[in-house]
């Protein structure tokens, strides 16, 4: 036997090396989940007219069960969150504003769609819209599939009028529009697919937290603020459409970070962009949104 010339035998040396992150992995579980996990992928994909991008939805998932699940959402939201009299002023305010943002769903879609070459699916002619304003401290609003949205009475101080209101309902509406909510069901499954393909194939807990870890930074978060980004466009144009002026967004997002105590975590681990990142997409957007306003609005109240 040939020696070691640092004085170890090199069988033993081999022998008492810890195996490396896939030293025990059965690579062929790895490989058959992987092929799902690419089946699915690809024959879930479909294109937005909104973006004109591929998109992930599970094609078992139609509209009508996201509305169903959006219905009972916000069944329970309301059951636990009892919202103000509908004949209340902050009432009025948000259901005028929602009204005339919805009334500019169809002419945006159809305008964006054909920015794509694409033509429109106009899933939302089948919603059941519905707005409530619910007492909270919060500074937020949402909408979910179907329609059903709420503003919390946190955010009137920060919105502070009826244009930077417009702006936020409007980047609620859209993450309804762009079904925001099936394509992060399909994530999540792809996810809980990497969780199983990881506790089949021999890796123990530090191993799947590891693999965890790097798809939750290098593709999960991504993909949340990648839909933030999305729906900040689509509701910009919305409320522009809708004769509101889309100026105020910058402002109202100044106003957002100054709320918030400037204690936003950094943005590569965040589900929202940083409040810098999304201040300057909305100025890169301002004149396509000045141009839609323009285009839908005019009749409407001049610009100051």
């Amino acid at each position: 036997m040939r020696n070691d010339p640092f004085g170890g035998d090199r069988g033993q040396a081999r022998a008492g090396r810890r195996p490396g992150l896939f030293g025990n992995v059965r690579w062929w579980v790895l490989i058959a989940f992987a092929g799902y996990a690419a089946y699915y992928w690809f024959s879930n994909r479909s294109e937005d007219p909104y973006t004109g991008e591929k998109v992930l939805i599970d094609s078992s998932l139609g509209v009508e069960d996201e509305k169903a699940m959006g219905l009972q959402a916000y069944q329970e939201i309301l059951s636990q969150e009892r919202p103000l009299d509908p004949n209340a002023q902050a009432s009025q305010q948000v259901r005028a504003i929602a009204q005339r943002l919805i009334a500019k769903v169809d002419p945006v879609e159809t305008a964006l769609a054909a920015e794509h070459g694409m033509q429109p699916n106009h899933i939302s002619r089948g919603f059941d819209w519905d707005v409530n304003v619910i007492p909270s401290d919060q500074a937020n609003a949402f909408c979910l599939p179907g329609g059903k949205m709420a503003v919390y009475t946190g955010l009137f101080p920060v919105a502070q009028n009826a244009d930077a209101m417009a702006v936020v309902m409007g980047h609620e509406i859209a993450h309804a529009l762009l079904r925001h909510g099936a394509q992060r069901m399909a994530q999540q499954k792809l996810t809980q697919i990497g969780q199983m393909a990881g506790a089949a194939s021999g890796m123990d807990m530090q191993q799947q937290q590891m693999v965890m870890a790097a798809m939750g930074y290098g593709y999960l978060l991504p993909y949340a603020r990648g839909h933030e980004t999305q729906a900040d466009e689509v509701g910009l144009m919305l409320a522009a459409a809708a004769c509101y002026d889309p100026r105020a967004a910058i402002p109202l997002w100044e106003r957002m970070e100054q709320n918030s105590g400037g204690q936003s975590p950094p943005e590569f681990s965040s589900t929202h962009p940083d409040p810098g990142t999304r201040i300057q997409n909305l100025q890169a957007l301002m004149p396509k949104a000045l141009e839609y306003r323009q285009r839908f609005c005019p009749e409407g109240p001049p610009l100051q």
